[in-house]
């Protein structure tokens, strides 16, 4: 079982010494193309197009529909510069949609509420799981998410607002972004599925045939749930500050929305500190296993050494070469002795057995 691993951490150092605000993208190196997206719906009808340049998101910026723009790839420097300028984006929010490294939050500002999380996916061959950064900007009539990579994630709610009822398409920014966050939330329950099944496939090779590398997949394990808990633990404390109705942005209907999906999060959550206190009694079993395998060598050999001391001092006593020895002359002697060995050799058996050291 190889287990891939995310970074925990990303490098920040070549930041030192830049002005607040200063774009820079930190994360794994990417090269494919920004890729853009534009849903824009109301009651009646739904629009959908992909674009090659932010400019033609302006259009929409005055319409009275709901408008949904999706920029995956945040390492295009110039392409998160050019939305700050359309869309009027705060500098300092800029970096930290650029920075991968974020810690899930929510902020209030003026005109709009922004919000970073971690996005949970398995990767293609179901081998490994991927972290990605998400962050949404919810303004009025206009909900803008970058993502890190072009996998897309949120093609389950694209589904529903083409294939909603007019209720469900009059709802506001607010709705949707509570929808997106429900979906991502949805795979984490798919990311704890995958930790689950390793749990327990380490657990069986742990109690049937450990291997010598055992302690090490252990270790992966643990990894990838410190890095689940940092990626979700505070996305717990972001929508519980909605569920209170802190933010204007976010109607009264929508924080019961927010309050359930805040009972998925503490139950994401519960989950994974269970699978911890698993892996932590894995460590334990294993280093008493470990223990246990070594005090039965040590029982053995112990007992082979025992066994051989009498023999060896009755060979030894037999053998010093003083010349007036009784048994040397003895024609029998050599059988005598080695009888005597056996005798010996299989009463401290037999006494071993009695007392169950054997």
């Amino acid at each position: 079982m190889k287990i891939k691993l995310p970074k925990l951490f990303h490098k920040v150092s070549h930041k030192t010494g830049l002005a607040p605000g200063s774009l820079v993208y930190v994360g794994n190196g990417r090269e494919e193309p920004v890729k853009i997206n534009i849903l824009d719906y109301d009651g009646e009808t739904s629009e959908e197009v992909e674009v090659s340049d932010l400019e033609e998101c302006r259009r929409y910026l005055d319409k009275s529909t709901m408008t949904w723009i999706n920029i995956s790839g945040i390492h295009d420097v110039k392409i998160i510069e050019q939305a700050g300028e359309i869309f009027q984006i705060h500098p300092l929010i800029l970096e930290d949609i650029m920075n991968t490294g974020q810690r899930p939050k929510a902020e209030e500002l003026a005109d709009y509420f922004f919000t970073v999380l971690k996005m949970l996916h398995l990767s293609e061959d179901d081998s490994s799981l991927i972290m990605e950064q998400i962050s949404i900007i919810t303004g009025n009539n206009l909900v803008i998410t970058f993502q890190e990579m072009r996998k897309d994630v949120f093609e389950p709610v694209r589904k529903r607002i083409r294939e909603a009822p007019k209720r469900m398409r009059m709802l506001k920014a607010d709705y949707l972004t509570y929808a997106l966050i429900d979906a991502v939330v949805d795979h984490y329950f798919a990311a704890l599925e995958f930790m689950g099944n390793k749990i327990e496939y380490l657990e069986e090779e742990l109690f049937t045939s450990p291997s010598d590398n055992m302690l090490q997949k252990i270790h992966e394990i643990r990894r990838l749930l410190l890095m689940m808990r940092k990626s979700i633990w505070p996305l717990r404390e972001t929508i519980n500050s909605l569920t209170r109705g802190e933010s204007p942005n976010f109607s009264q209907e929508t924080i019961l929305y927010m309050r359930d999906l805040h009972e998925h999060i503490v139950q994401v959550i519960e989950t994974i500190e269970g699978f911890r206190d698993v892996v932590i009694g894995m460590v334990d079993t294993y280093l008493s296993n470990a223990s246990n395998r070594l005090n039965e060598v040590m029982k053995v050999l112990t007992m082979i050494a025992t066994i051989f001391i009498p023999l060896s001092f009755i060979t030894g006593l037999y053998g010093m070469n003083f010349q007036y020895m009784p048994e040397l002359g003895w024609h029998y002697g050599y059988f005598f002795v080695l009888g005597l060995v056996f005798t010996a050799a299989l009463i401290m058996i037999l006494f071993f057995k009695k007392k169950k050291w054997l």
